[in-house]
């Protein structure tokens, strides 16, 4: 059974994302001043005394979108109205009474059996009185709050557990993977998660930087629970518009970090740019699995084949070499499957555990086909042994004699043969060098220790 829904709706700028991050007790959607900030539907699934519901936000009902959205934002409110078993209404009470809040109520009039007016901003005692004016709109005397301050805020999340209670009273599943879907402006994230959802989940246009929170879709796959992160397109910092944007970049980023697997969406009509280039950057260095989404496939003009594009994308990201390619279209839904079954590949590359038996065999072998350079014409690194530390990412510990004998060039040559000949053909690898300690022994009983290098790992 779905769990049940309890949405907030109001016209703009009544509070309805604070009073959203609020109640869930941590940021989530955007909060900015400015009318008209959040587009899509935001949504969170929350606890209160044992029962559990997907909490939504929407945007502002009757906003006058600046990119001419304002069809596709009331589109998505809708959606969340007909869905919901409870209707926060919320209105400003320091501003009082609106032409737009009366429009909301009529908009609502046949959900009216499962609407609780909310009056935010009510920051002082004084300032109750005041809201009794909201009782025109026909839905009795609202609920004071400030979700600023969290005045009410257990008021309400009380007044949603009486009237949730029992309506499902499964626990959500965990979701066993998080991906997120990352790529520069209107590289067709949304639609692919729409394609992955089945329905419109968030708003689709054409006008670059729709999508301004990372927007967080469970589905199931295979009879599993997995979460996508819509996050907003991104582009060069120093063409960040506003507050709003940099806000949206920032939260797209934390997605990266929070994700299992990444897919990074490329627009196959335009060629590879800067922006693209940080971003496959940022993954590489955050240690992240990642599937390159070739998207837009059926309108690329003149392109060449998949393999000549391959080589493109080869020289043109080479720090992402490893990574799988998918050519997709997800406004027809081509290859969207075929896409999801690489992530899943990917992420059971990024748990398996080697035994140091089969490592310290991957060691040996590379050794003998190249041995380590001299340094400086001086010294040769010496090496011991190598154990798996962790998983997600596979993190490898090298027992050398004195790791700043390793070089950059050798360094990248044990990686790929470590890659060519372990189950981490398309993942990124994490391998730590560690020096040695006189006196210390190893398990096989020679004399080596690792160092603290100040990457936080114990000894082993």
């Amino acid at each position: 059974m779905a769990l049940p829904v309890v949405a907030i709706v109001g016209r703009p700028n009544v509070g309805k994302s604070s009073l959203f991050n609020s109640l869930i007790g941590r940021r989530v959607s955007i909060t900015e001043a400015t009318e008209g900030v959040t587009r899509d539907r935001v949504t969170a699934i929350a606890e209160f005394d044992d029962q559990y519901f997907e909490l939504v936000d929407t945007g502002g009902h009757g906003v006058v979108d600046r990119d001419d959205l304002s069809e596709h934002v009331e589109g998505q409110i809708l959606y969340a109205i007909n869905q919901a078993h409870l209707i926060l209404f919320v209105v400003d009470g320091r501003e009082g009474l609106s032409p737009l809040d009366r429009k909301t109520a009529e908009l609502l009039r046949k959900h009216s059996d499962i609407v609780q007016l909310i009056a935010n901003k009510v920051d002082e005692p004084h300032m109750a009185a005041q809201t009794s004016e909201f009782i025109k709109l026909g839905y009795g005397p609202p609920m004071v709050v400030s979700a600023v301050h969290g005045h009410g805020r257990e008021e309400v999340r009380e007044l949603i557990s009486e009237k949730v209670r029992g309506v499902a009273d499964e626990i959500p599943k965990t979701p066993i993977m998080k991906i997120a879907l990352v790529g520069k402006r209107n590289a067709g994230k949304s639609t692919f998660v729409n394609a992955i959802a089945g329905e419109p989940r968030v708003i689709v246009s054409e006008i670059p930087g729709t999508t301004r929170d990372s927007i967080d879709v469970r589905f199931e796959k295979d009879g599993r629970t997995l979460l996508a992160i819509d996050t907003a397109g991104v582009r060069k910092k120093n063409k960040l518009a506003d507050d709003i944007e940099f806000f949206a970049y920032t939260r797209a980023l934390d997605s990266i970090s929070r994700a299992d697997v990444v897919l990074f969406l490329i627009d196959s009509t335009i060629p590879v740019g800067q922006v693209d280039k940080k971003l496959a950057g940022l993954i590489v260095e955050l240690n992240k699995p990642c599937v390159i989404v070739v998207n837009k496939w059926d309108l690329a003009k003149d392109r060449a084949g998949t393999e000549e594009y391959g080589d493109y994308l080869t020289k043109i990201l080479p720090m992402l070499d490893y990574a799988p390619v998918s050519f997709t279209s997800a406004e027809t839904g081509r290859n969207i499957g075929s896409t999801l079954d690489l992530v899943a590949s990917l992420y059971k590359q990024a748990e398996t555990r080697v035994g140091t038996g089969k490592l310290n065999a991957a060691l040996e072998n590379a050794l003998a086909q190249s041995p380590a350079p001299m340094k400086r014409g001086k010294r040769r690194a010496k090496f011991f042994y190598a154990t798996q530390i962790a998983t997600k990412p596979p993190t490898i510990v090298v027992f050398v004699n004195a790791a700043s004998l390793v070089t950059d060039t050798y360094k990248r040559f044990l990686l790929n043969r470590f890659r060519e000949v372990l189950p981490f053909e398309e993942i990124p690898i994490r391998m730590i060098f560690r020096g040695r300690k006189a006196g210390a022994r190893t398990p096989g009983g020679e004399h080596a220790i690792i160092e603290d290098d100040g990457d936080g790992l114990d000894e082993t």
